[in-house]
This record gives C-alpha cells, sequence and structure tokens, in this order.
C-alpha cells in the first residue's frame, strides 16, 4: 500500500492545512507513545501546490544530525505563516501605488518570503528530502508544466536537482501577487516558473500518476491517498457584471476561478478512479467548506485573520470523524477509511 500526502495551494490559507497535519501529527505521537512522531515518517509519498508545496517542503527537511530523519513538525511547518505571514504579505504605500494593487505590477515584494525560504531551508537540495515527492509549478517560457521531483536527480543528475528554498519559490510565484520565479537547476539551467496552481491547484492526481509510474505501475487498489485543502468560498459572480468585464475585470475572478476548477477536476477524477478499482475507501478528501469568520482571500495576513484561519483549521481537525481511522491506516497497512468528500 502506498500512502500518499497531497496539499492544495491557497496562500495564507495554508494555515488550514497546516493545522489538519498538527492534529493529524499530535494523534500519531499518542497512538505511538513516541513525542517524537513526525507526519513525513507515515506516508510513502507526498505532492504539493503553492503553499502546500512550502509545507511539504518543510515537513520533508532532513535533521541535520540525522539526514534521514525529518527536521521539523508539523508545527513548526505551519509556524512559517502564523509567525511570517504579515511579512511576506505586506506592501508599503508606494508599492500599492506603483503596482496598481496587483494590476500593474507583482502586488508583493517577493523578498520576505524569500528570506522565510532561505531560514527555513538553507542551501538544502530537493534530492536531500527524506521522502519522494512532487511540487507543480508552471513554465511560461517553455509554454509546459514543471514538476519538480525529489527523484529526478536519479535520472537526470544535476539536471533535475534544484535548491529547496527555489522549488518554493517556484511553485509560489502567483500571478498578480509575486514576481515570476527565475530557478536555476544545479546544473545551470534557467526556468522561468509561476504557481502550479494555475493547472493543478490541488495536486492529487499528479501526485498519483508520478507513483504509478515509478513505482511498479501500482494502481488505484494499491494506494491511500489523503488530500487536504485549503477550503473552497465558491463565490458566484454574476452574469450583470460578468458580462462586462474586460482584461482587467477577469484578473482575479478568472485566477479563482481556474483554482477551483482544478480542483473540483482532480477530486471528480480520483473518485471515479479509486471507485473503479473498488477501492474507493482509500481516497480521502478533507475539505472544508466554510471558512468560518475567516477571509477568503490568500493574501489576507491581518494578525485577525491568521487567527481565524488557526481556529478553521483546529475546528475542522476536531469535527473530522476519519482522522483518527486515517491514522489507523497509517500505522497499520490492512485497515482502510470510508471515502467522502468531508464538508465541515
Amino acid at each position: 500500500m502506498k500512502k500518499i500526502l497531497s496539499i492544495d495551494g491557497g496562500g495564507i490559507r495554508g494555515i488550514i492545512a497546516g493545522q489538519i497535519l498538527v492534529a493529524l501529527e499530535q494523534k500519531l505521537q499518542k497512538k505511538t507513545g513516541n513525542d517524537q512522531a513526525r507526519i513525513a515518517d507515515y506516508f510513502d509519498f507526498f505532492a504539493g501546490t503553492s503553499t502546500g508545496g512550502i509545507l511539504t517542503c518543510i515537513c520533508l527537511c532532513p535533521d541535520e544530525n540525522n539526514p534521514t530523519s525529518p527536521r521539523f513538525s508539523a508545527q513548526e511547518a505551519v509556524n512559517l505563516y502564523v509567525k511570517n505571514g504579515a511579512k511576506i504579505f505586506d506592501t508599503n504605500l508606494w508599492h500599492r501605488i506603483h503596482s496598481g494593487e496587483g494590476m500593474l505590477d507583482e502586488k508583493f515584494d517577493a523578498k520576505p518570503l524569500e528570506d522565510c525560504l532561505k531560514e527555513y531551508f538553507g542551501d538544502l537540495k530537493l534530492s536531500q528530502l527524506v521522502k519522494p515527492c512532487i511540487i507543480t509549478s508552471y513554465d511560461i517560457e517553455g509554454r509546459n508544466t514543471h514538476f519538480f521531483a525529489q527523484q529526478d536527480h536519479l535520472s537526470k543528475g544535476e539536471g533535475g536537482d534544484f535548491l529547496v528554498r527555489e522549488v518554493c519559490r517556484a511553485t509560489s510565484a502567483a500571478p498578480t501577487y509575486f514576481e515570476t520565479a527565475l530557478v536555476k537547476s544545479l546544473s545551470g539551467v534557467s526556468y522561468a516558473l509561476i504557481d502550479g496552481g494555475v493547472f493543478a491547484n490541488n495536486p492529487a492526481l499528479c501526485a498519483y500518476s508520478e507513483v504509478r509510474t515509478s513505482n511498479g505501475e501500482p494502481t488505484a487498489k494499491d494506494m491511500f491517498i489523503v488530500s487536504i485543502g485549503t477550503g473552497s468560498e465558491n463565490k458566484p459572480y454574476k452574469y450583470e457584471d460578468a458580462k462586462d468585464y474586460g482584461a482587467i475585470g477577469w484578473i482575479r475572478p478568472i485566477i479563482d476561478i481556474m483554482m477551483a476548477g482544478a480542483s473540483e477536476t482532480t477530486h471528480y477524477h480520483l473518485t471515479k478512479m479509486f471507485a473503479a478499482q473498488g477501492n474507493e475507501d482509500n481516497y480521502i478528501r478533507i475539505q472544508p467548506s466554510s471558512i468560518r469568520r475567516a477571509k477568503f482571500e490568500m493574501d489576507n495576513a491581518t494578525q485577525d485573520n491568521i487567527n481565524a484561519l488557526v481556529e478553521v483549521g483546529i475546528a475542522t481537525a476536531q469535527d473530522c470523524p476519519d482522522l483518527d481511522r486515517i491514522v489507523e491506516v497509517l500505522l497499520k497497512d490492512k485497515d482502510s477509511v470510508q471515502f467522502k468528500e468531508l464538508s465541515y
């Protein structure tokens, strides 16, 4: 049984997914009696997009004294946003005017984010992460999807290896929010990359495909996937307004629609694929349908909203009826869980 964890994009709403990971890790620690148990110890493969890619890489960061063991706890992962969110999504008055609130230039300076990534990862290489993973991005010059796969160095050498901090910078380069990332492989080849959320905000299907083709061709009957979302607003756009949108008017709605549509499509296909194998029990999607009093905007990093997002994550984990059963599956392969779209 290949156990897979996938984490959606969503900017500052990554706090929701992070808090669910905190609750899951705490349950694993309690069940095993090991207060050093980590999320990375129990899944075989990871996938992340944007904020989910950053959380994935933090969870898979190796301990300096033991490179096969994870360094950070789930709480330390989510703290990147809780403690630094206000700096990452901060902009001064001059920059707001210069960028036209993100219409004429990127809305935020990427340096605070890059500083946080440097603090967490230093010069760590993708190949040094403790478990196989895939992180999404899109190459705007090559006009193709770009996947950072932890095991690519085995077939591509330095051409398939990157600094983790640059991987995270690329996967989170959301159009209009952050400047396009120009990253180099360790072989010296440059790529102009943007946020993988433009095509795979929910990267669970990418994870399925990667595991399917690189591990002896297992199918859905041989996999257990836990896919964690960051909330879905499903904001309606009224015909009377949208019919007159021009290029500027469509910028924000189209990003929202693309990300939501891509996530829903992934969930739809995985549901069908697991059902076709008679293994629908082994696919779980945790997606809070309400974010309570929190704000949906990906860049709302006020302290009040950060606190509200923490509450959403805690409440989602508390109300999730299958979280204990997920723990059982992770600890014992022969157990299974009941599939359903979890909404709270």
